[in-house]
């Protein structure tokens, strides 16, 4: 399985913002510059994870963006559900004319439950707690 650029970029921002001290502000140019992406294709990633409560986003002129909540209370699961179209295969019967009697549809589902747990049982905390390599990298002191 592949995650969609969106769902890369959406949690490599959350990294980010992550790496910060508790409560610092960033703003989306500084997220862009780091790791490089186009600042509309962030606008709409920060834009959906502020609707899912991952990040808060405070307008004018002292603005910017910082996480919604603490890094140990948001899942990787959780975003990646948020974020990703977890559609493996199209199932419609105007797709697939053997849809009524696949079984590999319930497999795939299966997997991606499966995948879900497994990011599930990792929180953003994890991938930033001890870590100075990453703080390096994101030139954050």
């Amino acid at each position: 399985m592949q995650l969609t650029s969106f769902t890369d970029f959406g949690l490599r921002a959350l990294i980010y913002m992550a790496s910060l001290p508790a409560d610092q502000m960033t703003n989306i140019t500084q997220v862009t510059d780091v790791y490089g992406v186009s600042r509309n294709h962030m606008v709409k990633i920060i834009n959906q994870l502020s609707r899912a409560g991952f990040v808060t986003a405070v307008r004018g002129k002292n603005g910017g963006i910082r996480l919604g909540r603490p890094a140990k209370d948001i899942r990787i699961g959780d975003v990646v559900r948020e974020l990703e179209p977890l559609t493996l295969v199209n199932c419609s019967h105007e797709f697939c004319h053997i849809t009524t009697a696949c079984r590999l549809k319930q497999v795939l589902q299966r997997a991606t439950q499966a995948f879900l747990a497994e990011l599930d049982q990792c929180t953003l905390a994890d991938l930033i707690e001890e870590n100075s390599p990453l703080y390096k990298l994101l030139l954050v002191e």
